[in-house]
């Protein structure tokens, strides 16, 4: 019976590390997007100035 319960509650927990791996790299890599892009519109608009 406590086998039963170790093993179910050992795979929903890896479902749930594994969901928290995607969703922190995910937030990385839109973290790094978001910062080029702000780089190139700030670069773009210096540009656009001079």
């Amino acid at each position: 019976m406590l086998v039963n319960f170790l093993n179910s509650f050992m795979s929903y927990f890896l479902l749930m590390v594994i969901i928290v791996v995607v969703a922190g790299v995910a937030t990385a890599i839109g973290i790094t997007m978001a910062k080029k892009k702000n780089a190139n519109t700030v670069s773009a608009s210096d540009h656009g100035k001079n």
